[in-house]
């Protein structure tokens, strides 16, 4: 039986979204109220206890990031919320936008509170165009009872929030191509050092999060019955918003606690494969995910256990196809996407992509020789070592382990 829980999810379908009022009514900015009477570095060792991770893909633990932020020298501080989400087949951040939108806004003043910003900056995909309205009327109520703006609940705390919407650019997920997007500069990554942490946004010092990241502060300071540490399994503690898509009969956003098997994600809660065809592959955390075939099914979705099979929690995004398509028609659909999104900076990264899509293409026509595949190997791991962000590091994350699940693929001798 598959388990469900309500913990990260506990305000969906319970109040008017566009109305502050019906928030507070819930015990909407309760949470603030009792951080702004907190020591920051309290709240800090509480996100570091509940041992959260970012759940952006980094899985940078959320309390230490905070308190490095609260650490660094500099005055106009800055928080930032990356509600870019353009992994593909990750769509959990938009529910929470979606459901929740005033507990994203409570989360950032309490991240501004902790972190000394007196700024925040909502950076949201092109594609959610049509949140952007529910997101600026929270924000305009917020101001208005008094919970944006200066001296907030009275303790002499000055913190306002603007939000921007990207151009659907993929590289504008990772951290220095956002900010300089919304800087109004090209949404290109820049080098590092220095760290956004030091000099981010305008030069300010920066704390960058996730939407998932953030929203999970209001709900753990009210969590007065310790539901969240109750949930999980070993060092992956409490919930996770996961997005299923694919071949399955019930794609949705699912809450579960840590420990859940992919086969009870799959077959319970997304209602199993249609027409009850046979698994081909799973991809985990999106267009740069890894993937694994049907042997991972009775593993547990925690941060370790997944890592141990070969995979990474990611995004939170579980693509499952089945045997109509493809590995290589799989690969090859993943790679174009890259070759689209790659900004062309640096060269590992502009050329690599292309090359590997040149011989995939020659592998589906049956006609690439051992040395194409290993020089598409090779070029996969140099993508990985010598790429400018992100995303050329992680671009031939799903070739590189189906190489390993699916070596027969790759066999030109048979049939790719």
């Amino acid at each position: 039986m598959s388990k469900t829980i309500r913990f990260l999810t506990r305000n969906f379908g319970q109040y008017d979204t566009s109305s502050i009022g019906s928030y507070m009514k819930i015990g909407g900015f309760e949470a603030l109220r009792q951080a702004v009477n907190m020591d920051p570095e309290e709240i800090c060792e509480m996100l570091s206890d509940a041992k959260i991770r970012g759940r952006g893909g980094a899985e940078y633990p959320l309390g230490r990031k905070w308190h490095q932020a609260r650490a660094v020298r500099g005055e106009n501080k800055v928080v930032v919320c990356n509600a870019d989400e353009g992994e593909t087949t990750t769509f959990k951040d938009r529910a929470l936008i979606q459901n929740d939108p005033f507990n994203l806004i409570e989360a950032l003043i309490i991240a501004g509170f902790v972190c000394g910003a007196t700024d925040g900056y909502i950076y949201m995909r092109a594609e959610y165009a049509c949140l952007r309205p529910l997101l600026l009327n929270a924000i305009r109520q917020a101001k208005n009872y008094g919970f944006l703006g200066d001296n907030i609940l009275g303790k002499d705390f000055n913190f306002n929030l603007h939000l921007y919407s990207g151009g659907g650019a993929y590289v504008c997920g990772e951290g220095t191509a956002l900010i300089r997007s919304i800087e109004g500069k090209a949404g290109r990554p820049r080098m590092k050092p220095p760290f956004i942490k030091v000099s981010g946004l305008f030069a300010r010092p920066t704390c960058l999060n996730n939407v998932e990241s953030l929203s999970i502060v209001p709900h753990l300071l009210m969590d007065k019955d310790g539901v969240y540490a109750s949930c999980g399994s070993g060092e992956s503690i409490g919930t996770k918003m996961i997005s299923v898509a694919g071949n399955v009969n019930n794609p949705g956003v699912f809450e579960i606690p840590f420990g859940t098997t992919i086969r009870e994600i799959i077959y319970n809660l997304a209602g199993g494969i249609q027409h009850d065809r046979e698994i081909q592959l799973i991809q985990f955390g999106g267009a740069s995910g890894k993937i694994a075939d049907a042997s991972i099914l009775d593993t547990p979705y925690t941060y370790d256990d997944l890592r141990a099979a070969g995979v990474m929690v990611g995004s939170g995004g579980l693509l499952v196809i089945d045997k109509r398509t493809s590995v290589i028609d799989f690969l090859r659909m993943n790679q174009e996407f890259f070759s689209e999104e790659s900004c062309g900076q640096c060269t590992p990264c502009r050329e690599g992509n292309l090359h590997i899509k040149i011989i995939l293409d020659k592998i589906a026509n049956h006609t690439a020789t051992a040395e194409d595949i290993r020089i598409m190997a090779t070029i996969a791991r140099v993508m990985s070592m010598s790429s400018l962000c992100g995303l050329g590091e992680t671009a031939q994350n799903t070739l590189q382990s189906a190489m390993l699940t699916f070596p027969e693929v790759f066999d030109v001798g048979g049939n790719a």
